[in-house]
């Protein structure tokens, strides 16, 4: 049993142990702090649950390096935008090569060409645009959902993550549609137009889509930023039956599930969508993001743009689709996101998750890891959620910053925000067998059993 005072016990000590260890990150903090709201570039950078910032030096492959010389092995990956690992060498030199030549031009280059076609043969869709990131991205979908079908609302999951999009900062607590308190800002109620039912509940589904009026469905195919909330047997594909039967469109943001298999979700294991999403991973970690879709949606966008005026479509920017992001997904899709790349992650992320599961049995805690391709998760909760609301359940703040800082202490990194842990083409078996190791310490400091 793990106990709030063990829990305070191991923070404070690893608190003490990372002010220690990191003087010269603390130096750094302490400079930012002059110019730099709350003392970082930007927010997300104070999640990682230290007194201060981590200040990083160099990161190659499956390691990175602080600026006090400690040597992590990743499972992070930056939240996936690297998760076919820190700098590819054929990312990094597409990326040099097109830097000397320019770097935007509101014009395409040859690697149009090249990345259209790599994108239509993966993911099965044979029209694609360019953004900046998966949020805008995902707000251009949206425009384009409501645009094309005339219908206003848009339907995502309890518990969705998108990516910075107003109109998915909608939870259910207790059932009630609810506006998440992090929506810095909000001046109206999104759920105006956005309707909030919980995953794999499909007698919801089929009410909310019989109204008539949702313009598209917008998920996951599994969720995985609420924890990792996995689609029951069938539910995609009754989704994908019902969302035609009703005249809605079905998007998939891929951006975390491309950890699936070599076309993502979708083109492992069906259905396939009218829209696609993939953000992060795309560019090897260059800001960049795509979206594709149907024949029959290409046509109907083009019928809703000859309705109105030419020019300005208030979706995207000057720097969307810029020869520096080409140049960098042709590298990728090409030479990095391979189905080599995938042979090594798939069977390594299997073995993380088995010995993880050992380490959880041994020290007698009453957890269980989930997983999705190079994605996993051990979540501090016996039985797999089924939604958002379950998934929150299991959720314990305090225990898991405790995880995080005794891992980091001993230079193992997995997300900030929960238990997440990626692979990725570099990652070696002896990296994964030490994260296990040292999550079988830091479960033996917490329960006793060390003593």
């Amino acid at each position: 049993m793990i106990t709030d005072a063990a829990i305070s016990r191991m923070i404070a000590a690893e608190r003490e142990r990372f002010i220690a260890a990191n003087p010269r990150s603390a130096q750094l903090a302490k400079e930012a702090a002059r110019h730099w709201h709350r003392g970082v570039p930007f927010h997300w950078m104070l999640d990682w649950g230290t007194p201060f910032p981590l200040f990083v030096d160099r990161a190659q492959g499956s390691q990175l390096w602080d600026v006090d010389g400690h040597r992590f092995d990743d499972f992070c990956l930056g939240d996936t935008g690297s998760m076919f690992g820190h700098s590819p060498a054929p990312v990094a030199a597409a990326i040099a090569a097109q830097a000397a030549q320019g770097l935007a031009f509101m014009l395409p280059t040859q690697d149009a060409e090249v990345v259209g076609d790599e994108l239509a043969a993966r993911f099965g869709l044979p029209f694609w645009q360019v953004t900046s990131s998966a949020s805008e991205a995902n707000r251009a979908v949206i425009r384009w959902c409501r645009g094309i079908t005339g219908r206003a609302r848009i339907l995502v999951f309890n518990g969705c993550y998108h990516g910075a999009v107003d109109d998915a900062f909608v939870d259910l607590r207790d059932g009630v549609p609810t506006l998440r308190a992090s929506l810095v800002g909000q001046v109206y109620d999104v759920r105006q137009h956005t309707t909030v039912i919980e995953f794999n509940d499909l007698p919801a589904l089929e009410a909310e889509l019989a109204k008539g009026d949702v313009a598209a469905i917008l998920t996951e195919p599994a969720l995985t930023n609420v924890g990792m909330v996995l689609p029951d047997p069938g539910y995609l594909e009754a989704m994908r039956e019902a969302a035609t039967r009703h005249g809605t469109l079905l998007v998939f943001d891929e951006t975390h599930t491309i950890s699936t298999g070599y076309g993502g979700h979708s083109m492992t294991y069906g259905p396939k969508p009218d829209l696609f999403v993939l953000g992060k991973p795309v560019g090897g970690g260059m800001p960049c993001a795509v979206f594709g879709f149907t024949a029959e949606v290409a046509d109907r966008m083009e019928r809703l743009r000859a309705e109105g005026e030419t020019g300005h479509s208030g979706i995207g920017t000057t720097l969307s689709a810029n020869a520096l992001a080409m140049a960098a997904m042709r590298a990728c899709l090409r030479h990095v996101m391979t189905p080599a790349a995938y042979d090594h992650m798939l069977p390594l992320a299997a073995h993380l998750a088995d010995i993880l599961r050992g380490v959880i049995s041994r020290n007698g805690v009453d957890w269980h890891v989930s997983q999705i391709g190079a994605r996993g998760e051990f979540i501090c909760a016996p039985t797999p959620p089924r939604n958002g609301t379950q998934a929150r359940a299991a959720m314990h703040g305090s225990l898991e910053h405790a995880l995080h800082l005794f891992l980091l202490n001993r230079s193992v990194l997995i997300a900030p925000f929960h238990n997440m842990t990626l692979v990725c083409p570099d990652t070696t078996t002896r990296q994964v067998d030490r994260l296990a190791n040292v999550l079988d310490d830091c479960l033996k400091t917490l329960t006793g059993r060390s003593q």
